[in-house]
Order: structure tokens, then C-alpha cells, then sequence
């Protein structure tokens, strides 16, 4: 380590400025990374909407900082205890000189943290009541449409098709989404609650039952199945729904909220619908049973009706006392005949008797008066309800124009009101647009002053010389060159080669070494231009330095 008062001329740093260059350092540095570890002091998001905890491993332990906006597209939410890993962009932070970094995207580590997420979900969704029995409902015998959410280009919809083609063909609406990466989640939940909005009776047919499928595959390529919004969306589905996801080993959440859980997706279709060739064979079993019961029943009705003959007594016996009084009301007919004439033709000329012109011309007459006065009353009625109307109307036309005017007052009023609000918030874009610039303007001019007082270069053009070795290390006593050492000067202007060739000679002490270390520079400048007598000059091409 060199002494003291060899670094006189090393340049001073602020505590912002080195904070900043530590900052760029780890930044440029690091960049984005991926941090595997298990998650500590979560206490939730802060009130501001951003998330502070930290990430450690057996020996270490870093600050993570997941902002608000980042959080809120997070499909996997931190939790305190899980192991994770974590991809963003490694930071300081200059108020308390630490590390830390600002997380983009978390994802569980390994399939353990999965499977301790899957059944921590899965306790706060059944105690949410979502996994009741009470809340399943029965599947259709024979459904008339039935719908499909999967994925259209997989083996899952052709086997489905394949094994209704089989059993029993019914028409099939097929909702395409992705089953697996990101967003296969709000897909498969829009797809359920996309067929429970149509309408019955619409262009489009409601589906009668629902099959979520998927292929087999990892714990990883089926938790899009295990996400909150899709066991909630087949929870509230109101038409009946199958979960067929994965192999029969495979367990995922919507399996205990769908109505009915099947092992394959090929067993979905099976649960689906019946076979047709077995319905057809019952359904000719039933016909021939009832034709047998049938016959059966007539042939004791039969025989019943037979003992029932042969209980009654003959027809001559029934029909003896009906024949006689038959005959007696025949004798008696013509005499009441004649009987009911004479009562009729009496009662026909009495009514003649009193029906004469002279009656006929007063009911004309009276029903003529009659007529006269409906017809009055008729015009007075009509005469009072238009004028009822016409009151009516002029009304509603003075109210109409006095609501017309109000309206066209209060939009005048409210253009004017928006008209002053846009100019008050054009007039405060403008000078926060104004006070942006000159901040931007004066980091710029702080920066370009920081960069020239940072730059050794500055110093260079003061009349300094930077005496390098052969091996291109800064010579910083008159100790450190040996008689014919090949060394390097470097000016403003450019660089030379010399050959050390005289003796080392002691400098005498002045008193100007009791000034303050702003003078000392000067000193250096005097050695330099006095040792230069004794070098070798060969030019050299200029090139740019390092301040460290």
C-alpha cells in the first residue's frame, strides 16, 4: 500500500458521488439476475403498494424490493417461509449503503414449494365452502349440446370427439385456450364463464354440460388449473361441469370444484353421454315387455268379459218392460201432437193480436229520440276530450321548451366549466413541463462538471506530466527509477518516451511544504519541468488513460 503522501493527488469523491459510482458499478456490473432463496421479514405490501422483505440461504442474506406495479402483474404472490426465485435487477441504495435487489418477476422453487402452495390454497379455498358436496349438481343423461374448453390443436379434443363419435353423437362447441404458460389461467376461467353468459334460445346454443380438459404433464405445466380464478369460475358455473385434467394420478383444484372429476379426458366423454347402441338395446327390451304385458292384460279382460256374458241374463229379458212402454208412448203421440199445435197457434195469435202499426211506428220513434240523444252526447264527449287534449299538449309544449332552455343553460354552463379546466390543466403541463427541463438541464450541467473534475486529463492541462514505468505503472517517488529505466511521460498534448540517465538528486525542503495540500501540485510541476533535461524524448501517440 503506498504511503500517505504519495496519494495527495488521488481525487476526492463527495459521499453522493461515490454512492453513485458504486451504484453504476453493481449495475453495469450485475445487470438482471436470478436469485434462488427462501423469502424473510414479508409482512405483506406496504401501504404504498410496494413489497419489502429479503432473500437468504444458509450463509447470506440480500434486501428484495418488489414495486407496485410489478406486484400487481405478478401471477405468483411472495409468501413468508417459501423458497423462490427471483429474476430482476441487482441495485443500492445509497440512504442506508446496502444492496438489494428490485424484483420483476417470482416464481416458486422446486416442485415442494409448489406443492406446499397447492395445499395451502387448497385449505383457504374449501374453507371458503367452494368444495362442498352440497354445491355439486347432477350431470344430464343425455345432454343435447355439450361444451369443450381446451386446447384446440392437442390429441385432448380429437380423442373427446373420437369417443362421442363412439357412444353417442351430439353436437360439441369447442372454446380454444391455452392450457399451459402465462395467461392460460384467465383464459380457461373466461372460457367457463364465457358459456354460463349465453343465453338460452340464442344464435349460439347454451351447452347442457361443461368438460375442462387437459393432457398430462408436470405439476409446473398443470398449475394454471390450480389458480384461484379458475377454481372460483368452475365453482360458479352453472351448468354442470367435468374436470379432466391430467392422467388419473394427476391431482389439480379444479378437480374438487368441478361437479364430476374424470381420471382421462377420454373418461369425460364416457361420463358424458351414454352408449347409444346399449340405450337401443334396453330401449327394444322395454318395447318387447310392454308388448308382452299388453297382450297379457288383454287376455284377461278377455276371459273376464267372457264370464260376465254368461253371468248376464238374455237380451229378450231386458228389453220386455222397455218394449211396453215403447208402444204405449207410440199410441200416445198423435193426440199430443195435435195437443202442443193448438198451444202453440194460440199463443201465436194473441201475440199477432197485439202487434199493430200503430205500436210498431211509436217504438220506431223512440228508439229514432233515442239515437238523437246518443248522438248529442257523442259529439259534447268528443268536443270536451279534444279540448281536454289540446290543453294538455299546450302544457307539456311550455314545460318542454322551459326544460329545453334549462338543459341548453346547464351544457353552456358545463362547456364552460370543462373550457377553464382544460386551460388550467394545460397551463400546469406547460410549467411542469418547463420545471422538468430545467431539472433535466441542470443534471446535465451538474454531470458535465462532475465528469471534467473527476478526469485526471483536467490536471494534465494544468502543467502537470503522469510518469509511467515500462510495465505502464504510475511512478509516484523519484525512489522508484533506476539509472537508464525506460519510462513514459504523458502530457495534455500527448506522450514521450525517456530514459532515466542521471542520478537521483534530493530536492530541498522549502517552507512551501507547510502549506495547505492545494499548493503541493505545484510543487510536482517544478520537479517535473526541472527533471526534464535529463530524459530522452521519442513521441509517442496519444491515448486515452484511466482515472484509476
Amino acid at each position: 500500500m503506498p504511503p500517505a503522501e504519495n496519494l495527495i493527488n488521488a481525487p476526492e469523491f463527495t459521499v453522493s458521488e461515490l454512492s453513485s459510482a458504486l451504484k453504476r458499478t453493481v449495475e453495469d456490473r450485475f445487470g438482471h439476475v436470478r436469485v434462488r432463496g427462501e423469502i424473510s421479514g414479508f409482512r405483506g405490501p406496504h401501504s404504498s403498494g410496494h413489497c419489502y422483505f429479503a432473500l437468504k440461504d444458509e450463509n447470506a442474506k440480500i434486501e428484495a424490493v418488489i414495486w407496485k406495479f410489478a406486484h400487481a402483474r405478478m401471477r405468483f404472490k411472495p409468501q413468508e417461509g417459501l423458497e423462490v426465485i427471483a429474476t430482476g435487477k441487482l441495485t443500492t441504495y445509497p440512504n442506508s449503503s446496502k444492496y438489494q435487489i428490485v424484483i420483476e418477476t417470482l416464481e416458486p422453487a422446486g416442485v415442494g414449494a409448489l406443492m406446499a402452495l397447492m395445499e395451502e390454497r387448497k385449505k383457504k379455498l374449501a374453507a371458503e365452502g367452494l368444495f362442498d358436496a352440497g354445491r355439486k349438481q347432477l350431470l344430464p343423461f343425455l345432454p343435447e349440446v355439450i361444451g369443450v374448453v381446451t386446447s384446440p390443436t392437442g390429441a385432448v379434443i380429437r380423442d373427446i370427439l373420437h369417443r362421442l363419435e363412439d357412444r353417442f353423437p351430439r353436437r360439441v362447441l369447442v372454446w380454444p385456450v391455452k392450457v399451459q404458460g402465462d395467461g392460460s389461467a384467465e383464459q380457461v376461467a373466461g372460457a367457463i364463464r364465457g358459456f354460463n353468459a349465453l343465453s338460452v334460445g340464442g344464435r349460439i346454443p347454451r351447452p347442457d354440460l361443461l368438460i375442462v380438459a387437459r393432457g398430462g404433464g408436470s405439476l409446473e405445466d398443470l398449475w394454471s388449473f390450480n389458480e384461484e380464478i379458475v377454481v372460483r369460475a368452475a365453482a360458479e358455473s352453472m351448468i354442470p361441469l367435468i374436470s379432466a385434467v391430467g392422467h388419473e394420478t394427476d391431482i389439480t383444484l379444479i378437480d374438487f370444484a368441478a361437479d364430476k372429476r374424470a381420471p382421462t379426458p377420454t373418461a369425460a366423454a364416457e361420463m358424458a353421454v351414454p352408449v347409444r347402441s346399449e340405450l337401443t338395446a334396453e330401449v327394444a327390451t322395454l318395447a318387447r315387455r310392454v308388448m308382452v304385458c299388453w297382450q297379457r292384460g288383454q287376455e284377461g279382460r278377455r276371459n273376464e268379459l267372457r264370464a260376465a256374458v254368461r253371468a248376464l241374463p238374455a237380451a229378450s229379458d231386458l228389453l220386455a218392460i222397455p218394449t211396453q212402454r215403447l208402444d204405449a208412448a207410440a199410441a200416445g203421440l198423435p193426440r199430443s201432437l195435435r195437443a202442443n199445435t193448438h198451444a202453440h197457434f194460440r199463443r201465436f195469435a194473441a201475440a199477432g193480436s197485439r202487434l199493430t202499426l200503430r205500436v210498431l211506428h211509436g217504438q220506431v220513434a223512440q228508439a229514432r229520440h233515442h239515437l238523437t240523444i246518443s248522438g248529442e252526447r257523442l259529439s259534447h264527449c268528443a268536443r270536451a276530450l279534444v279540448r281536454h287534449r289540446r290543453e294538455r299538449f299546450d302544457g307539456l309544449a311550455v314545460r318542454f321548451k322551459a326544460s329545453k332552455l334549462a338543459n341548453a343553460q346547464a351544457q353552456r354552463q358545463i362547456i364552460a366549466r370543462d373550457r377553464e379546466r382544460a386551460l388550467r390543466l394545460a397551463e400546469r403541463a406547460r410549467r411542469a413541463l418547463l420545471t422538468t427541463l430545467q431539472r433535466l438541464e441542470a443534471r446535465v450541467t451538474h454531470s458535465g462538471q462532475l465528469l471534467g473534475a473527476l478526469s485526471y486529463r483536467g490536471v494534465l492541462a494544468r502543467g502537470f506530466a503522469l510518469v509511467r514505468d515500462a510495465q505502464g505503472h504510475a511512478v509516484r517517488a523519484a525512489s522508484g527509477v533506476a539509472p537508464g529505466a525506460r519510462l513514459d511521460l504523458e502530457f495534455s498534448d500527448g506522450r514521450v518516451a525517456a530514459t532515466a540517465d542521471g542520478e537521483r538528486t534530493a530536492v530541498p525542503a522549502s517552507p512551501q511544504e507547510t502549506k495547505p495540500p492545494e499548493t503541493k501540485p505545484r510543487e510536482t510541476q517544478s520537479a517535473a519541468r526541472e527533471a526534464k533535461p535529463a530524459l530522452k524524448r521519442v513521441a509517442k501517440p496519444v491515448d486515452q488513460g484511466s482515472l484509476f
